[in-house]
């Protein structure tokens, strides 16, 4: 599946972002020219030499901020998404296999998390439990786990309905066996479009969370607190917020591309696309030219 994604123009725009993204969360604090929490007298001063995006109300190297504050902002988002996928998938495939009183459960489950507003309750479970944003983001992932029990619960009814995974049941094959060997497989690539997209939406409810100042200790740097902070200085440096911002776009439009990148790829249009490439291909060899001379 991944050299299908890689082969097309969107897939590899988009693995080229998230890598340069994954790059800076793992690398950014380390490559920070100056101290994110240094501040100096030179306040709100433009782009130079030594502060390459300028400084901030404290005097705080901009781009030194942006490097560290990285890491909150991905490791939040994929809190969000690997909670999602290990509360919402295993459940939604069990449910098929598990008898009506566990489906009727889990339903009534994801039902009730479908209703609750994520972001307004990890506010409340942050005032609760404390300013931190980990269990602020392990909360919002369990909210928005219905997404992956909608997903891997419908595909794996399509699969448990096949002919070949009713006849391992029939011959005494266990749950965990068939589900392994079958149903894993076709239900992969739907939970890796959730996926994606569900990297995505975590990172836009860090931004939010942060921007608000919930979920972080001040002056812990942060993407969303270095655009809510920039806001408020518009008069002097219209342009702070640009960056910021457009840091948070694009990794969320890479995380919605490569998602459709998976989604195009995958099933009948992943085959029909590996089919007309090889149709391609044939046609390419029969076009060219034959070598120089013949034999005798």
């Amino acid at each position: 599946m991944f050299r299908r994604v890689l082969s097309l123009p969107t897939g590899r725009i988009a693995v080229v972002i998230l890598t340069v993204i994954a790059l800076l969360a793992v690398f950014g604090p380390l490559l920070a020219p100056q101290d994110p929490l240094g501040t100096s007298t030179h306040t709100l001063a433009a782009g130079s030499g030594a502060h390459w995006l300028g400084t901030d109300y404290l005097g705080r190297d901009v781009l030194s901020r942006l490097l560290d504050g990285s890491r909150i902002s991905v490791l939040g988002s994929l809190e969000v998404a690997v909670t999602a996928l290990v509360v919402g998938v295993v459940p939604g495939i069990l449910s098929v296999y598990l008898g009506r009183a566990f489906e009727w459960i889990t339903l009534r489950v994801a039902d009730t998390l479908v209703a609750l507003p994520f972001l307004l309750f990890a506010v409340a479970v942050i005032a609760l439990l404390g300013n931190g944003i980990t269990q602020a983001m392990l909360v919002t992932g369990v909210l928005v786990s219905p997404l992956f029990y909608r997903v891997s619960r419908a595909a794996t009814l399509t699969v448990a309905r096949s002919p070949y995974v009713e006849a391992a049941l029939i011959a005494g094959a266990s749950v965990g066996w068939v589900v392994r060997r079958h149903v894993w497989t076709k239900v992969l690539p739907p939970i890796a479009v959730a996926l994606a997209q569900t990297v995505g939406v975590g990172f836009v409810i860090v931004s939010s969370l942060t921007f608000l100042g919930i979920g972080v200790q001040p002056p812990q740097p942060t993407w969303g607190g270095l655009l809510a902070s920039d806001l408020g200085y518009l008069s002097y440096q219209p342009w702070a917020p640009l960056v910021p911002a457009l840091l948070i776009m694009v990794t969320v439009w890479a995380s919605n591309l490569l998602a459709d990148a998976i989604r195009d790829v995958s099933g009948e249009a992943g085959r029909a696309l590996v089919v007309h490439r090889k149709v391609r291909g044939r046609r390419r060899d029969r076009s060219a030219p034959a070598p120089a001379g013949g034999t005798s």
